[in-house]
């Protein structure tokens, strides 16, 4: 059984920072893309940024040279340093990931539970 568990989130103010960890368990044999996601309030879930494996990123016009993902694959681990947090950004954030596991052959996604980052004016 495989999880992914995400913490980092909470309330913070306007211009303010945050990180955010997502750690994958179980019977991992690897881990592909890793991503970000968000929702917020009567929105759509939206993709933040992504991770290959090998460390190539890819983030959103909306949070470029503000946000930056990055992950240790000793720890299956995902983070999220988001930096000069806006208002805008509150959401639930959620962690993705591409996982073999056990004895698949083919990976399968997987997502986490999320995590609230509320940001204040």
């Amino acid at each position: 059984q495989v999880q992914l568990v995400e913490s980092g989130g909470g309330l913070v103010q306007a211009g303010g920072s945050l990180r955010l960890s997502c750690a994958a368990s179980g019977s991992i044999v690897s881990i592909g893309v890793m991503a970000w996601y968000r929702q917020a309030p009567g929105k759509q879930r939206e993709l933040v940024a992504t991770i290959t494996s090998d460390g190539s990123t890819n983030h959103a016009d909306s949070v470029k040279g503000r946000f930056t993902i990055s992950r240790e694959n000793a720890k299956n681990t995902v983070y999220l340093q988001m930096n000069s947090l806006k208002p805008e950004d509150t959401a639930v954030f959620y962690c993705n990931a591409d996982i073999r596991a056990g004895s698949t052959w083919s990976y399968r996604n997987y997502w986490g539970q999320g995590t609230q980052v509320t940001v204040s004016s």
